[in-house]
């Protein structure tokens, strides 16, 4: 699905499919945490079945290292929520964590940098069975 104006930001996710996404200058195909200043890093989570507390507390460390103003937890093909336990982290910084579906978290990524917005994602990219 293609995301993007015809002159995307440096930062933006231009287009997403089943276990990849693509930013401006490079493709990536593996789960990752991504800034709104175009900051990224993989992010050892490949489906959502595979999430631990501490890849909340990655995700937690690198908004307040970036200053996030809102997080997103992109979970994969559907939206599910991590166990309340596992947000401490974001109890403690004072963050709010917006769970969605890693597409519309990619979408919502987009408009958040479009506005300015200082956000910080961790999308989980899943491939299904047959596509391994």
């Amino acid at each position: 699905m293609k995301l993007h104006a015809d002159l995307p930001l440096a930062s933006s996710i231009i287009a997403y499919g089943e276990g990849w996404l693509q930013l401006p200058q490079e493709r990536l195909e593996h789960s990752l945490l991504l800034s709104g200043e175009g900051w990224h890093q993989p992010w050892d989570c490949p489906r959502f079945d595979a999430l631990q507390p501490a890849h909340l507390q990655a995700l937690a460390d690198a908004a307040g290292q970036h200053q996030a103003q809102v997080v997103l937890l992109g979970s994969g093909a559907r939206t599910r929520f991590p166990a309340t336990a596992w947000l401490r982290p974001f109890i403690t910084q004072q963050l709010g964590l917006e769970v969605m579906d890693t597409a519309a978290a990619c979408r919502t990524f987009n408009i958040l940098v479009g506005e300015g917005r200082r956000v910080l994602a961790g999308l989980i990219l899943e491939r299904s069975a047959e596509s391994m």
